[in-house]
């Protein structure tokens, strides 16, 4: 057992979990340190950890609630979106411990089941932008503070609250940032008016898996009310598999979307781009398609 999975269990027995007979790594997102517990009577359960001293390129932890909040978007997702999630077994300040999912069926089937489900995901609407509390993406906090409009969110809460975090700020030039405001600007008239909708918040591949009888289930949320093309921007520029190449036309059909919704993805992709850079050594070329989406709003002479 590594020094990281052995910290993980000592975790686990402080919680009062104390059957854990193994910890073996296990795939997870990029900010935390994930296991897999298996427990005396042969079961297992997910389990993950802030393990400072072991994850590299990060300056700082989140605070203490940052478990409890992704528990309670799990929740969100299920009670208010209907959306299958794992069982939340223990969200405490250092651990979180959860029902183990499967790995999702790599057929088109599955991808058609998920444009249903984020489909009735997006059907859950709020009369403001934000949510009642602050929540995590990644390391970083996310902004949730109520608003009226879409377009004033979007810019302040998901655009904008990037600026000045020091990787953004050594990526981005003085044009880029001038940009990026001029861009917000101009928000009203580069995307349409929606409505605020129940969305995932870091809707990339990865976080999706399936329960045991097949169904589609999401992990790792970022909750908030915003415009429901956030999430489908994430999947539709984050190098989907290609058994889903059904699921945009198909959750587009479900929705009445426009014809033009893939000449926006770049735009709302905007905020996960910066927010990798803000937190990554290595964005995996997040700051350069920033760049590019900003060119057309640079301004000239």
């Amino acid at each position: 057992m590594t020094d990281a999975m052995a910290l993980l269990r000592r975790r686990l027995d402080d919680s009062g979990i104390v059957d854990v007979v193994s910890v073996e790594p296990a795939t997870g997102g990029l900010a935390a340190t994930a296991g897999l517990a298996r427990r005396a009577d042969g079961t297992a359960v997910f389990v993950k950890g802030f393990v400072e001293e072991f994850v590299k390129g990060f300056d700082d932890a989140p605070s203490d609630d940052a478990f409890p909040a992704e528990a309670e978007g799990l929740a969100a997702l299920r009670e208010l979106g209907g959306v299958a999630t794992p069982d939340v077994v223990l969200a405490a300040r250092d651990l979180l411990v959860l029902e183990v999912l499967h790995p999702r069926p790599r057929d088109e089937e599955f991808w058609e089941r998920l444009a249903h489900a984020l489909a009735r995901l997006h059907a859950t609407t709020h009369d403001r932008f934000g949510w009642h509390r602050d929540n995590w993406l990644g390391r970083r906090r996310q902004d949730n503070a109520w608003a009226d409009d879409g377009f004033t969110f979007f810019a302040r809460s998901r655009l904008l609250r990037w600026l000045g975090e020091p990787r953004v700020d050594a990526a981005l030039g003085p044009a880029d940032r001038v940009a990026l405001e001029h861009l917000c600007a101009r928000l009203p008239e580069l995307l349409p008016d929606r409505p605020a909708c129940l969305t995932h918040g870091d809707l990339w591949a990865q976080n999706v898996l399936a329960t045991a009888d097949g169904r589609p289930a999401l992990i790792d949320p970022a909750v908030s009310y915003t415009w429901a093309e956030v999430d489908l921007a994430h999947l539709w520029t984050t190098a989907p598999p290609p058994e889903s190449r059904g699921f945009f036309d198909r959750y587009a059909e479900l929705t009445g979307l426009d014809r033009g919704w893939r000449d926006r993805m770049p735009i709302l992709q905007l905020r996960q781009h910066l927010a990798v850079v803000a937190q990554f050594d290595d964005d995996w070329g997040a700051a350069e398609q920033v760049r590019a989406t900003l060119a057309p709003f640079r301004r000239r002479g």
